[in-house]
């Protein structure tokens, strides 16, 4: 079944090169080079500290010319760089592009800043409030909340290799499993595969919040 499966994948996307005269090879090509860009764009920003999305803009009219040098646009009316951006999720990028304009107008309006002094006196230590914010994850979606946690924390306080750091990374992105909702990923796979919020939190939330658990005493004791 799996071979079939292969079989015809492999054959759908045959067709498509001949119907657009597109050989496999020029896709492997900007395939790669689109890799490449992937991995040089974070490299670049911390040498040379360019925004990532300007990096991600360059990338992709780099990759936008090496489409129009092998002549991809062998069709009339046919742009393989165009067709492809078409087909793109854009209510999904406007979703992250509005959650990390508001947590900029708040970092910008002070009120972050004032929220991260109001949560260390209320919770002293530092591990137990991001194990906090990782079980809030689960209802706020975990970009947002990592987002702010470094608007909130400056590197002047913890620096870049500090544990804190670290544990963030772990509570917001596992956090986010407890729920449904807590991740844009678990959205989709819950549209995808038609699971229901109830269902999922019967049967997988107390899984993913006891794993949450031992994974977050596991990184603080060793």
């Amino acid at each position: 079944l799996i071979f079939k499966k292969n079989k015809w994948l492999q054959i759908t996307v045959q067709n498509k090169f001949t119907e657009h005269n597109i050989k496999p090879i020029v896709s492997k090509i900007i395939l790669l080079v689109g890799i490449f860009i992937f991995i040089l764009i974070p490299i670049v920003k911390t040498i040379y500290h360019v925004p990532p999305y300007l990096l991600m803009l360059l990338g992709l009219g780099i990759i936008w010319l090496l489409a129009e040098i092998l002549q991809l646009k062998n069709v009339q009316n046919y742009n393989a760089t165009a067709s492809a951006l078409q087909k793109i999720d854009t209510p999904s990028i406007l979703f992250f592009a509005g959650i990390l304009l508001s947590v900029s107008a708040l970092e910008n309006a002070g009120v972050l800043s004032q929220l991260a002094l109001n949560l260390s006196a209320t919770i002293s230590n530092t591990n137990a409030l991001v194990f906090c914010m990782g079980l809030l994850s689960a209802v706020i979606d975990n970009v947002p909340l990592v987002a702010a946690t470094q608007a909130m924390y400056s590197l002047q306080q913890f620096c870049i290799d500090n544990f804190f750091w670290h544990f963030v990374a772990y509570c917001a992105g596992t956090g986010g499993s407890i729920l449904l909702i807590g991740s844009a990923a678990g959205v989709v796979a819950g549209s995808l595969e038609n699971i229901s919020f109830g269902w999922y939190f019967k049967h997988i939330s107390w899984i993913a919040l006891l794993a949450y658990i031992l994974g977050a005493i596991v990184m603080v004791l060793f």
